[in-house]
């Protein structure tokens, strides 16, 4: 029987009827012991660094009607989707964010949180924001229904977009991989090359797609404020 190329992503180890594959999610706090946040290093500091950059970039989105805790739950959502998408790169680890279980779990609960928030406290604001300023009158019901349409769908794209470009990145290196056995010795040292420079472009691509996700989750929490 020919084995799936997208098998690579199924969960395999099971024990009890509870897949342990995604326990690599958590991984990443086993990586940085308790003394590394309080003791300085350059590692710390470089965190400190980024999450400054970040908390004063989610602040200028949110505006000053945001409160003091909100950035630093976004912080935390880029950290953890940051590490599941490094992680994921290392052989025989599961990428838990190239399944949609993972990323629509992360999207929906929080896009459901905005809504809820914005037409419970906002809903002047909700319903003025479904019609764009200066829209003519004849097409208000078609921007009405394009802007409602539009905002439904957006969980759906922030899950399929890090899932998606996740799978697309480990599949070219699976594919890369696979053909080793058949090449000579020139063709396998090209091949390790292409290989290194595809983990090097997989190593932005995660990093980009966790700002991604976490700056576009920030612009719709933004908008119901």
């Amino acid at each position: 029987m020919m084995m799936n190329l997208f098998s690579i992503f199924d969960p395999s180890t099971n024990i009890f009827n509870l897949s342990l594959n995604w326990l690599s999610s958590f991984l990443g706090i086993l990586f940085f012991p308790m003394m590394f946040w309080f003791l300085p290093s350059r590692l710390n500091i470089f965190w400190n660094k980024i999450f400054i950059t970040l908390h004063k970039e989610f602040k200028t989105l949110l505006g000053i009607h945001s409160y003091s805790g909100t950035t630093f739950m976004f912080i935390s959502l880029f950290t953890f989707i940051l590490f599941n998408n490094f992680l994921g790169l290392f052989p025989y680890i599961f990428t838990s964010t190239s399944h949609m279980t993972l990323t629509l779990s992360l999207a929906l609960p929080l896009w459901l949180s905005f809504m809820f928030f914005g037409w419970i406290n906002n809903t002047k604001h909700m319903f003025a924001h479904l019609v764009p300023q200066g829209t003519p009158p004849v097409l208000m019901p078609f921007m009405v229904l394009i802007e409602t349409i539009s905002n439904i769908i957006r969980p759906g794209t922030l899950a399929v977009r890090l899932s998606a470009n996740m799978i697309a990145g480990h599949l070219l290196l699976t594919l890369l991989g696979n053909t080793g056995n058949s090449l000579s010795t020139f063709m396998i040292s090209l091949l390790i090359v292409a290989q290194l420079l595809l983990l090097t472009l997989e190593t932005a691509v995660a990093i980009i797609q966790s700002y991604v996700f976490t700056i576009l989750s920030t612009l719709y929490s933004s908008e119901v404020i």
